[in-house]
Protein backbone atom coordinates (compact mmCIF):
# COMPACT_ATOMS: atom_id res chain seq x y z
CA UNK A 1 0.00 0.00 0.00
CA UNK A 2 1.12 3.60 -0.77
CA UNK A 3 2.03 5.89 2.07
CA UNK A 4 -0.98 5.78 4.02
CA UNK A 5 -2.21 9.81 4.00
CA UNK A 6 -3.65 9.84 7.82
CA UNK A 7 -1.51 10.39 10.64
CA UNK A 8 -4.40 10.02 13.57
CA UNK A 9 -7.24 7.42 14.10
CA UNK A 10 -9.81 6.63 16.07
CA UNK A 11 -10.63 2.29 16.63
CA UNK A 12 -13.97 1.57 17.80
CA UNK A 13 -14.41 -1.79 19.32
CA UNK A 14 -10.64 -2.39 19.03
CA UNK A 15 -9.79 -5.03 21.93
CA UNK A 16 -10.76 -8.08 19.43
CA UNK A 17 -11.41 -9.49 15.96
CA UNK A 18 -11.00 -6.75 12.98
CA UNK A 19 -10.88 -3.95 14.90
CA UNK A 20 -7.97 -5.16 16.75
CA UNK A 21 -6.64 -6.04 13.13
CA UNK A 22 -7.00 -2.32 11.85
CA UNK A 23 -5.11 -1.05 14.97
CA UNK A 24 -2.42 -3.31 14.11
CA UNK A 25 -2.26 -2.21 11.14
CA UNK A 26 -2.63 1.46 11.73
CA UNK A 27 0.13 1.10 14.08
CA UNK A 28 2.81 -0.37 11.08
CA UNK A 29 1.92 2.56 8.94
CA UNK A 30 3.15 5.07 11.82
CA UNK A 31 -0.51 6.08 13.00
CA UNK A 32 -0.99 7.46 16.34
CA UNK A 33 -4.27 5.71 17.77
CA UNK A 34 -7.14 6.17 19.91
CA UNK A 35 -8.55 2.86 20.82
CA UNK A 36 -12.12 2.45 21.90
CA UNK A 37 -14.36 -0.85 23.61
CA UNK A 38 -15.72 -2.07 27.11
CA UNK A 39 -12.34 -4.43 27.28
CA UNK A 40 -10.42 -2.41 29.38
CA UNK A 41 -7.79 -4.67 29.87
CA UNK A 42 -7.75 -5.91 26.35
CA UNK A 43 -7.03 -2.60 25.21
CA UNK A 44 -4.73 -1.40 27.35
CA UNK A 45 -2.32 -4.70 26.71
CA UNK A 46 -3.07 -4.39 22.57
CA UNK A 47 -1.81 -0.33 23.30
CA UNK A 48 1.34 -1.32 25.03
CA UNK A 49 2.16 -3.72 22.12
CA UNK A 50 1.64 -1.29 19.55
CA UNK A 51 3.64 1.19 21.76
CA UNK A 52 6.80 -1.32 22.15
CA UNK A 53 6.55 -2.06 18.67
CA UNK A 54 6.23 0.79 17.10
CA UNK A 55 6.72 3.74 18.88
CA UNK A 56 3.56 5.22 18.28
CA UNK A 57 1.20 7.44 20.51
CA UNK A 58 -2.08 5.20 21.38
CA UNK A 59 -4.67 6.14 23.71
CA UNK A 60 -7.13 4.50 25.32
CA UNK A 61 -10.61 4.73 25.76
CA UNK A 62 -12.68 2.27 27.69
CA UNK A 63 -15.97 2.92 26.81
CA UNK A 64 -19.69 1.51 26.59
CA UNK A 65 -20.69 3.36 22.99
CA UNK A 66 -24.65 2.20 23.77
CA UNK A 67 -24.13 4.30 26.96
CA UNK A 68 -25.33 7.80 26.12
CA UNK A 69 -23.12 9.77 28.69
CA UNK A 70 -19.93 7.24 27.11
CA UNK A 71 -20.68 7.66 23.91
CA UNK A 72 -20.90 11.48 24.27
CA UNK A 73 -17.11 11.00 25.20
CA UNK A 74 -16.08 9.65 22.61
CA UNK A 75 -17.97 12.43 20.34
CA UNK A 76 -15.90 15.10 22.43
CA UNK A 77 -12.53 13.38 21.62
CA UNK A 78 -13.53 13.22 17.84
CA UNK A 79 -14.63 16.75 18.06
CA UNK A 80 -11.21 18.30 19.68
CA UNK A 81 -9.66 20.56 17.61
CA UNK A 82 -6.77 20.48 19.56
CA UNK A 83 -6.60 16.36 18.99
CA UNK A 84 -7.54 16.24 15.37
CA UNK A 85 -8.49 12.52 14.63
CA UNK A 86 -7.73 12.21 10.60
CA UNK A 87 -9.74 8.37 10.13
CA UNK A 88 -12.35 7.07 12.07
CA UNK A 89 -12.92 3.69 11.69
CA UNK A 90 -16.79 2.80 12.71
CA UNK A 91 -15.90 -1.07 13.35
CA UNK A 92 -18.04 -1.69 16.91
CA UNK A 93 -20.94 -4.00 16.49
CA UNK A 94 -22.89 -6.95 18.00
CA UNK A 95 -25.39 -9.14 16.91
CA UNK A 96 -28.16 -12.08 18.38
CA UNK A 97 -29.37 -15.08 16.91
CA UNK A 98 -33.38 -16.36 17.44
CA UNK A 99 -36.65 -14.92 15.70
CA UNK A 100 -36.83 -11.19 16.66
CA UNK A 101 -40.52 -12.18 18.22
CA UNK A 102 -38.62 -13.92 20.36
CA UNK A 103 -35.71 -12.20 21.41
CA UNK A 104 -35.49 -9.39 24.23
CA UNK A 105 -36.18 -5.81 23.03
CA UNK A 106 -33.45 -5.01 25.28
CA UNK A 107 -30.76 -6.87 22.92
CA UNK A 108 -32.43 -6.23 19.55
CA UNK A 109 -32.48 -2.41 20.36
CA UNK A 110 -28.54 -2.53 21.49
CA UNK A 111 -27.98 -4.18 18.75
CA UNK A 112 -29.37 -1.05 16.21
CA UNK A 113 -28.06 1.74 18.53
CA UNK A 114 -24.58 -0.01 17.82
CA UNK A 115 -24.41 -1.33 14.70
CA UNK A 116 -26.22 1.77 13.41
CA UNK A 117 -26.56 4.88 15.49
CA UNK A 118 -23.46 5.19 17.28
CA UNK A 119 -21.44 4.83 13.68
CA UNK A 120 -24.38 8.19 13.11
CA UNK A 121 -23.08 10.00 16.09
CA UNK A 122 -19.75 9.47 15.76
CA UNK A 123 -19.24 10.38 11.98
CA UNK A 124 -21.60 13.47 12.79
CA UNK A 125 -19.17 14.12 15.92
CA UNK A 126 -16.18 14.51 13.42
CA UNK A 127 -17.20 15.78 10.00
CA UNK A 128 -17.52 18.84 10.33
CA UNK A 129 -13.32 19.36 11.69
CA UNK A 130 -12.47 17.10 8.71
CA UNK A 131 -14.62 19.51 6.44
CA UNK A 132 -12.86 22.48 7.67
CA UNK A 133 -9.42 20.69 7.24
CA UNK A 134 -9.71 19.68 3.73
CA UNK A 135 -8.87 16.48 4.33
CA UNK A 136 -10.43 13.37 6.66
CA UNK A 137 -11.62 9.86 6.31
CA UNK A 138 -14.25 7.48 7.41
CA UNK A 139 -14.29 3.35 7.00
CA UNK A 140 -17.55 2.39 8.30
CA UNK A 141 -17.67 -1.84 8.43
CA UNK A 142 -20.51 -3.01 7.16
CA UNK A 143 -21.75 -6.71 6.02
CA UNK A 144 -23.04 -8.40 2.92
CA UNK A 145 -26.37 -9.13 5.19
CA UNK A 146 -26.66 -5.22 4.20
CA UNK A 147 -28.23 -6.49 0.85
CA UNK A 148 -30.61 -9.70 2.23
CA UNK A 149 -33.01 -10.64 4.44
CA UNK A 150 -31.45 -12.24 7.22
CA UNK A 151 -33.88 -14.97 9.34
CA UNK A 152 -33.29 -14.64 13.07
CA UNK A 153 -30.66 -12.21 12.38
CA UNK A 154 -32.83 -9.66 11.47
CA UNK A 155 -32.08 -6.63 13.26
CA UNK A 156 -28.52 -7.24 12.84
CA UNK A 157 -29.12 -6.98 8.66
CA UNK A 158 -30.85 -4.32 9.15
CA UNK A 159 -28.86 -1.83 11.10
CA UNK A 160 -26.01 -2.82 8.75
CA UNK A 161 -28.15 -1.64 5.56
CA UNK A 162 -29.03 1.44 7.48
CA UNK A 163 -24.97 1.71 7.90
CA UNK A 164 -24.59 1.29 4.34
CA UNK A 165 -26.48 3.33 2.97
CA UNK A 166 -25.76 6.33 5.33
CA UNK A 167 -22.25 5.39 4.30
CA UNK A 168 -22.99 5.73 0.90
CA UNK A 169 -24.54 8.99 1.17
CA UNK A 170 -22.34 10.88 3.08
CA UNK A 171 -19.49 9.44 0.96
CA UNK A 172 -21.16 11.94 -1.92
CA UNK A 173 -21.84 14.38 0.24
CA UNK A 174 -18.51 15.32 1.82
CA UNK A 175 -15.91 14.06 -1.13
CA UNK A 176 -15.85 17.92 -2.84
CA UNK A 177 -14.16 18.09 0.86
CA UNK A 178 -11.48 15.66 0.15
CA UNK A 179 -12.66 13.78 2.61
CA UNK A 180 -13.50 9.83 1.90
CA UNK A 181 -16.05 7.44 3.41
CA UNK A 182 -15.75 3.85 2.70
CA UNK A 183 -18.27 1.27 3.64
CA UNK A 184 -16.55 -2.15 3.47
CA UNK A 185 -18.54 -4.72 2.98
CA UNK A 186 -18.04 -8.03 5.21
CA UNK A 187 -18.67 -11.62 4.28
CA UNK A 188 -17.61 -14.34 6.98
CA UNK A 189 -14.52 -13.46 8.93
CA UNK A 190 -12.68 -15.21 11.79
CA UNK A 191 -13.07 -12.98 14.57
CA UNK A 192 -15.09 -14.31 17.22
CA UNK A 193 -17.79 -12.17 16.84
CA UNK A 194 -20.38 -15.38 15.85
CA UNK A 195 -19.15 -16.75 19.01
CA UNK A 196 -20.41 -13.72 20.93
CA UNK A 197 -23.48 -14.23 19.15
CA UNK A 198 -24.69 -17.01 19.89
CA UNK A 199 -23.99 -18.08 16.51
CA UNK A 200 -22.74 -21.82 15.69
CA UNK A 201 -20.04 -21.29 12.73
CA UNK A 202 -20.71 -25.22 12.51
CA UNK A 203 -24.04 -24.13 10.55
CA UNK A 204 -22.45 -21.34 8.40
CA UNK A 205 -21.69 -22.17 4.93
CA UNK A 206 -17.74 -23.50 3.68
CA UNK A 207 -17.43 -21.08 1.72
CA UNK A 208 -13.45 -19.63 2.51
CA UNK A 209 -13.51 -17.56 5.51
CA UNK A 210 -11.88 -14.42 6.17
CA UNK A 211 -9.46 -13.02 8.38
CA UNK A 212 -9.73 -9.81 10.46
CA UNK A 213 -6.43 -8.60 8.87
CA UNK A 214 -7.87 -9.62 5.28
CA UNK A 215 -10.98 -7.04 6.10
CA UNK A 216 -8.97 -4.42 7.84
CA UNK A 217 -6.08 -4.32 5.15
CA UNK A 218 -8.91 -4.06 2.41
CA UNK A 219 -10.58 -1.40 4.85
CA UNK A 220 -7.54 0.77 4.98
CA UNK A 221 -6.50 0.57 0.75
CA UNK A 222 -9.56 1.50 0.38
CA UNK A 223 -10.14 4.80 2.28
CA UNK A 224 -6.29 5.19 1.13
CA UNK A 225 -7.30 5.11 -2.61
CA UNK A 226 -10.54 7.26 -2.50
CA UNK A 227 -13.36 4.53 -3.01
CA UNK A 228 -16.68 4.36 -1.37
CA UNK A 229 -16.91 0.59 -0.97
CA UNK A 230 -14.62 -2.53 -0.44
CA UNK A 231 -15.73 -6.13 -0.26
CA UNK A 232 -12.73 -8.50 1.08
CA UNK A 233 -12.02 -11.97 -0.75
CA UNK A 234 -12.63 -12.76 -4.57
CA UNK A 235 -15.67 -15.36 -3.70
CA UNK A 236 -17.52 -11.93 -1.97
CA UNK A 237 -16.57 -9.54 -4.79
CA UNK A 238 -18.24 -11.94 -7.07
CA UNK A 239 -21.23 -12.54 -5.10
CA UNK A 240 -22.08 -8.77 -4.33
CA UNK A 241 -22.95 -8.03 -7.41
CA UNK A 242 -25.42 -10.91 -8.53
CA UNK A 243 -27.18 -10.30 -4.78
CA UNK A 244 -27.57 -6.63 -5.91
CA UNK A 245 -29.15 -8.03 -9.13
CA UNK A 246 -31.09 -10.72 -8.38
CA UNK A 247 -35.08 -9.88 -8.03
CA UNK A 248 -36.22 -9.65 -4.34
CA UNK A 249 -38.12 -12.78 -4.84
CA UNK A 250 -35.86 -15.02 -6.02
CA UNK A 251 -33.31 -13.58 -2.97
CA UNK A 252 -35.89 -14.09 -0.93
CA UNK A 253 -36.41 -17.85 -2.31
CA UNK A 254 -32.73 -18.85 -1.90
CA UNK A 255 -32.51 -17.40 1.72
CA UNK A 256 -35.46 -19.33 2.90
CA UNK A 257 -34.10 -22.73 1.33
CA UNK A 258 -30.72 -22.15 3.35
CA UNK A 259 -32.27 -21.18 6.04
CA UNK A 260 -34.60 -23.95 6.45
CA UNK A 261 -31.60 -26.19 5.87
CA UNK A 262 -29.92 -24.53 8.90
CA UNK A 263 -32.94 -24.89 10.87
CA UNK A 264 -33.63 -28.81 10.38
Amino acid sequence: MRRFPYASAMVTGASGGIGEGFARLLAREGVDLVLVARRGELLERLASDLRAAHGVTVEVLRLDLTDESQLALAEQRLADPERPVELLVNNAGSSGSGYFAELPAERELHTAVLNAVVPLRLSHACLPGMIARGSGGIVNVSSLVAVLPKPRSATYAASKAFLSSLSESLAMEVARHGVHITTVHTGLTRSGFHEAAGVSTDALPGIKWLTADQVARAGLDAVAAGRTSTVPGLAYRVRLPLMRAMPRSVVRAITRRVHERRAA
